[in-house]
């Protein structure tokens, strides 16, 4: 039997469409993808960095409500409005995985009015 429990953190910007933030199953947080917002004033970050960084903030946020953090992911989705901005975008997603790094993926696709999204698929600490 599937032990599914969807999470919706307090603190984290809310949902877009009809869907969970998180869902927690078998020991793995299947998280949505996220964009930049800003979770408590909805402000969308000037720059590409800023959007990367709020994007895995949001993230953070979301990981922290399910009861683990991004030690514990291992695998990213990361979509990117512009394939050109790869390196940019590796070296500031390093500030966030700078050691043993999770599986990714990198797409590049049109997205709504934003520069990337990202998701991830996490382990719960209790779960190893």
């Amino acid at each position: 039997m599937t032990n599914r429990k969807p999470i919706f953190a307090e603190k984290g910007a809310k949902p877009a469409g009809q869907y969970s933030h998180a869902i927690v199953a078998n020991g793995f947080v299947y998280v949505s993808g996220q964009g930049p917002h800003h979770p408590e004033t909805g402000a969308l970050p000037e720059d590409f960095a800023g959007e990367v960084r709020q994007t895995l903030r949001n993230l953070e946020i979301i990981l922290k409500a399910a009861g683990t953090d991004l030690a514990h992911v291992v695998k990213v989705n990361s979509y990117l409005s512009d394939l050109g901005r790869f390196q940019e975008y590796n070296a500031l997603y390093s500030e966030f995985f700078p050691t043993e790094p999770p599986a990714r993926t990198t797409i590049g696709c049109e997205l709504n009015n934003i520069q990337v999204e990202i998701d991830c698929i996490a382990v719960l600490p209790s779960a190893g």
